[in-house]
């Protein structure tokens, strides 16, 4: 057995023992010692395989599997520019603190800086985005026994790494795997599976990792939060982009004390007891808001899409807490307090007990909530013919999915949409790439997503992301003979363009002559089409029966829907307009 070949079966047992059950590969040549042995796996039953063209479109799988499974996923590529295009899904996991696994094939050391094929400077090549990076030495002839401790200790601390066992932080991993040929095996006979590796090449007796965390070192991302009530109780819950347990352990401690809760989709504690609907419309209503400021925010996760709740956090007045489990946080209004460990006994809210002075303060905050509801409702149902709007569209969409269901939101103005609109409902999954909030390889991120929610016995999944969000990601649709294809609906409103932007500072009337060419960016395409010619049933809906039919279709499937930029920057004010002036009334 090569070098190569003893490395990569090596690798790949080992990821196994630590925890992994899917990869992601896109081909390549220098990559092919741990592609087989990847392949190898998949064969004898120890991990599942997914096999992309495009690496970036890989990268984003891998995100997807990674962020709905919560375990470490690698994805594999070959040298040179392919290691380039992992680049933003490693960004993306740094920002959220998904465990991804970067595995870059490289030339070895004396093959670097002499214009060999496909070479560039691979070692730091995803700088501070990595929570640690490695350029793992070239394996060689000899010295068996010596190079398996150094290859297992290394995948054991990569996992370790990208888990957050010892940090709290979890988040991407780089490992650059310098090969010499010969990269293919020379010991492959047809039809016979390889052995596991056995001898100098051998892991812990009964399939153990290498190296292990010791029990107890952490506590938990899923442990419940606990914590005192100011003076007053005017405590409000704001719960950003955070992994889903940290946002329902903050849920269930929101409602143990009373406090309102204004969660994002992607929060985990959206959809709780006590999550408020529209939370950015009860915060833009600067009236009633005035009579109902909160003494204390305490802050989980990351806030990432409003601005009236980043004024709330800036405001002087008010106490800002962020709950911070790991050693990096967010601190949107640069002067909140730290809270940790303190807030991690799971049973001191119950143990203490007694009067929960917030509850009165929080009722209010409720009516206020289904009051906006019913203003904004009556808008987006009276619109000519029942035609369906975006804004409508992101109502809808969560109000029909089945109990069990994923959905995964695209940035720009889905998730918005969905934040302002929907009813938050308890039983459904909602994930969105908010760490850098990019819409690359957001299909791709909710294939991964459903291939993982679905291979835990979870149900159906779906996405709603906009048109250029979904052109931006189109070989995410591509998946070769013999892929797994998931259960997954793709839902696209279609502006012929970027509509966020018609709601934003561009799109106001003085800026109008240069809007459509580099703002708006019209694509004049049938997506319909689009998503047909790449295998995928396909189809336009226009009214709200088409799409509860579509939406029960089943995957692989896209449902188009057109809608007008213009027109939804004119409802969206209206809606704010509607909100505003309801609370108004009921201040007075």
């Amino acid at each position: 057995m090569n070098p190569a070949t003893a490395f990569a079966r090596v690798l790949v047992d080992e990821l196994v023992r630590g925890g992994v059950t899917d990869a992601v590969v896109s081909p390549g040549s220098r990559s092919a010692p741990v592609a087989l042995a990847l392949a190898d796996a998949e064969t004898a039953g120890r991990l599942r395989l997914h096999v992309r063209i495009d690496e970036r479109t890989a990268a984003f799988l891998a995100l997807g599997l990674a962020k709905a499974a919560g375990r470490p996923v690698p994805v594999l590529t070959t040298s040179g520019t392919a290691t380039a295009h992992l680049h933003a899904a490693v960004l993306e996991a740094d920002a959220s603190g998904v465990p991804l696994l970067a595995l870059t094939a490289d030339r070895p050391p004396e093959l670097r800086a002499t214009g060999a094929n496909q070479t560039i400077e691979q070692p730091g090549l995803y700088g501070r985005a990595v929570r640690w990076a490695a350029d793992v030495g070239v394996p060689e002839a000899g010295r068996e026994a010596a190079q398996n401790r150094y290859w297992r200790s290394l995948v054991a601390k990569a996992l370790l790494v990208a888990c957050g066992e010892l940090s709290g932080d979890p988040g991407p991993v780089h490992l650059n795997l310098a090969l010499r040929e010969p990269l293919m095996p020379d010991d492959v006979t047809p039809d016979v599976r390889p052995p596991l590796p056995t001898g100098p090449f051998a892991g812990r007796p009964d399939g153990a990792p290498w190296t292990a965390a010791v029990p107890g070192g952490r506590a938990p991302h899923g442990a419940p939060l606990t914590g005192p009530d100011p003076a007053g109780g005017r405590t409000l819950l704001i719960a950003g982009d955070a992994p889903l347990g940290v946002g329902r352990a903050a849920a269930v401690l929101a409602d143990q004390r009373g406090w309102p809760v204004l969660a994002e989709p992607s929060s985990g504690a959206w959809g709780a007891a006590g999550a408020l609907r529209g939370p950015a419309l009860l915060l833009g209503a600067r009236e009633w808001l005035a009579g109902h400021r909160p003494d204390r925010v305490l802050v989980v996760g990351r806030p990432t899409l409003s601005r009236p709740v980043n004024a709330l956090l800036a405001d002087p007045d008010v106490t800002v807490e962020t709950y911070a489990p790991a050693p990096r946080w967010a601190d949107p209004g640069r002067g909140s307090a730290l809270v940790g460990s303190a807030y991690l006994d799971p049973g001191r809210a119950l143990r203490e007990g007694g009067p929960r002075p917030g509850r009165g303060w929080a009722a209010e905050w409720s009516a206020a909530a289904e009051r906006v509801g019913i203003a904004v409702d009556a808008l987006l149902d009276d619109r000519p013919g029942r035609t369906l709007t975006a804004a409508r569209l992101a109502r809808d969409v969560v109000a029909t999915l089945p109990a069990g269901a994923l959905l995964v939101l695209g940035s720009s103005t889905p998730v918005r949409d969905v934040d302002r609109l929907a009813v938050p409902r308890p039983g459904l999954t909602v994930l969105a790439n908010r760490g850098v909030a990019g819409i690359d390889g957001t299909i791709s991120t909710a294939v991964g997503a459903a291939l993982a929610h679905q291979g835990a016995g979870g149900g159906p999944a779906f996405a709603l992301m906009g048109d250029l969000t979904f052109l931006h990601d189109l070989t995410g649709l591509l998946t070769g003979q013999g892929e797994r294809r998931p259960d997954l609906t793709v839902v696209v409103p279609d502006n012929d363009g970027g509509g966020i932007f018609a709601q934003l500072e561009p799109g106001q009337p003085q800026y109008a002559a240069g809007y459509r060419r580099v703002f708006g960016t019209p694509h004049g395409r049938d997506l319909v089409a689009v998503a047909r010619s790449l295998g995928w049933a396909a189809t336009a809906v226009t009214e709200p029966e088409q799409l509860v039919a579509a939406l029960g279709a089943g995957g692989p499937r896209v449902v188009v829907v057109r809608t007008d930029a213009a027109a939804e920057a004119e409802l969206a004010g209206q809606l704010r307009d509607a909100a505003a002036s309801v609370l108004r009334a009921a201040v007075g």
